[in-house]
């Protein structure tokens, strides 16, 4: 006869944030590289919550080595031994957070959804912002507490109008091939994605208003779609900033879109990842 079943797991869904620069990404990789990812650390948390099956996180939206997050979520099932209750969203927090130290990954809250919930393909859309920095005629002088937090492009200001301009071109609905990194694992994605919002504002730095001696602007690209193609959001930004520069006009992203071919994307021209934060998943 089958084993009889205890409770049914609890599904949660997690928000959570982290510092990307020392992984290599959100998703799980091999234990035995020099980085590895988000979820290994946070799978590791949860192990120690002693469940009584393994937990596996889910998570919503990939990022690369080097990007950061504000808040990217995750569902997972946690099956706890019979006659233990369910975990509280606030247990949950405190527990996860209490075994992510000292990494700089910090659960945001949690909270038991159905089992049919799922992080990655509720998700109705997801906002990244990335943070420029103009007035830095080298790497050198990036103030230290924005090292890795953000994008210092060489070769003096920009033309924030003609980026403008360009970024209309990419809003709407549009067969992104050009602005995917090519790789095996996306070759057979649809290349067709929705653009809400593009949007190029001033931002304000670390602590800016504290700086000495310096004429330091601080810029976002604020970037809204359901879901997003690999490295898509870099090479738009990058793309955006070659305007800026005077190297492509606005009417060349429009050309780069409706050439569909990611061999024509402008050599170089992707920007790092250092400046990419996914700021939210909405549900």
């Amino acid at each position: 006869p089958a084993p009889a079943m205890g409770c049914a797991p609890a599904r949660y869904l997690v928000f959570f944030q982290y510092f990307g620069t020392r992984y290599s990404g959100v998703m799980e990789t091999k234990s035995d590289q020099a980085l590895v990812g988000v979820q290994n650390y946070l799978e590791e948390a949860a192990q120690k919550l002693k469940p009584s099956a393994p937990i596996k996180f889910h998570i919503s939206s990939r990022t690369d080595t080097g990007v950061h997050a504000l808040a990217n979520a995750a569902h997972l099932d946690i099956q706890r031994a019979p006659g233990k209750a369910a975990f509280t969203g606030q247990q949950l927090v405190q527990g996860l957070n209490h075994h992510l130290r000292p990494e700089p990954i910090r659960i945001l809250s949690a909270q038991r959804v159905p089992s049919t919930f799922h992080a990655r393909f509720c998700a109705l859309s997801r906002t990244y912002i990335y943070r420029l920095l103009l007035g830095c005629a080298h790497r050198s002088q990036i103030p230290v507490f924005e090292w890795d937090l953000c994008w210092a492009p060489a070769g003096g200001p920009l033309n924030i109008p003609a980026m403008r301009e360009a970024a209309e071109f990419l809003l709407g609905t549009h067969d992104f091939s050009t602005f995917r990194s090519l790789n095996s694992e996306n070759a057979f994605q649809s290349p067709v994605r929705t653009l809400l919002q593009l949007e190029i504002q001033p931002a304000p730095g670390f602590l800016s208003h504290h700086y000495q001696h310096r004429e330091l602007e601080f810029w976002e690209v604020k970037v809204k779609g359901r879901a997003f193609l690999y490295k898509q959001v870099r090479r738009m930004v990058g793309a955006l900033v070659a305007v800026g520069q005077g190297k492509l006009s606005p009417q060349h992203i429009q050309e780069l879109l409706e050439l569909k071919d990611a061999r024509a994307f402008p050599p170089h021209a992707m920007a790092p990842p250092s400046g990419l934060f996914l700021k939210s998943v909405e549900y």
